[in-house]
């Protein structure tokens, strides 16, 4: 699932239940090279065809970076093929846009720039107490315009017009406060499993088609989504973990999902 000519470049790796996406290039801070974001949309997109996989975990390798966004010493930073309408990272965000698996950030270190759009694609996010954030996009004459996209429904409208135009960086405290991580713990790997215990106990089919009806609702009208979700929702009580749940509440016991 990583790409053939750097793979050493994103580790994929599987953890039970977990898919582990590991951007491994620490001399550069984690900064995204093309083959980086390319195996990532791949592994991201295949996870969804795999019932084994419950939840995929993004992160980066070492204690100082996260991800620093696009590779700067790079000639081809921000650019890819012209002739391909999509980019690289533009493909990473839809995938996981479309993903039906829960993704969350395991944010270990400085989370800048493009960073930003990997941590706001996820579901999720846990950031250890040392970790930074920050749309520095202007200091080098551009700006974060994908990440918005992704970035723009979790940071109050103000504070992000500040992040975007003056390029200054977030604490962790910060971050929690205006909602971008949903917590931030000196242990990171602790509350990280603790996040995931109580995600993968619970049931595979509801997790899968509710993150579907979250997402399809997110740009719906009011009446549109209400006509929307009457029909998810009965179609929710058709499904053999819905059964399963409502049987194992009226007995009194730990139900065993199938995931249908």
């Amino acid at each position: 699932m990583t790409d053939t000519e750097h793979p050493e470049e994103l580790l994929v790796e599987t953890r039970g239940p977990s898919l582990w996406l590991t951007i491994n290039r620490e001399a550069r801070r984690n900064a995204m090279s093309h083959a980086v974001l390319a195996g990532m949309a791949q592994a991201i997109e295949a996870a969804q065809a795999n019932r084994s996989v419950r939840a995929i975990v993004v992160t980066g390798t070492g204690s100082k970076a996260f991800c620093a966004g696009a590779d700067l010493q790079s000639s081809k930073a921000f650019t890819t093929d012209y002739s391909e309408p999509q980019g690289h990272l533009a493909r990473v965000l839809r995938v996981a846009k479309a993903s039906n698996v829960p993704l969350i950030a395991r944010v270990n270190g400085a989370c800048m720039a493009g960073g930003m759009g990997l941590l706001s694609m996820c579901d999720m996010a846990v950031a250890a107490s040392h970790a930074v954030f920050g749309l520095p996009e202007v200091k080098v004459g551009v700006f974060p315009a994908q990440v918005l996209s992704v970035l723009q429904h979790l940071v109050p409208r103000r504070k992000l017009a500040e992040m975007c135009l003056t390029g200054e960086p977030l604490t962790s405290a910060q971050a929690l406060e205006y909602g971008l991580v949903n917590y931030v713990d000196d242990d990171v790997d602790a509350k990280l499993q603790w996040l995931l215990d109580r995600l993968l106990d619970k049931s595979p089919a509801a997790i899968r088609r509710g993150l579907y009806t979250m997402k399809k609702i997110e740009a719906m009208a009011f009446d549109e989504s209400m006509s929307f979700t009457e029909s998810q929702i009965a179609l929710f009580t058709l499904t053999e973990d819905a059964k399963e749940g409502q049987a194992a509440f009226q007995e009194k016991r730990k139900p065993v999902w199938k995931g249908q």
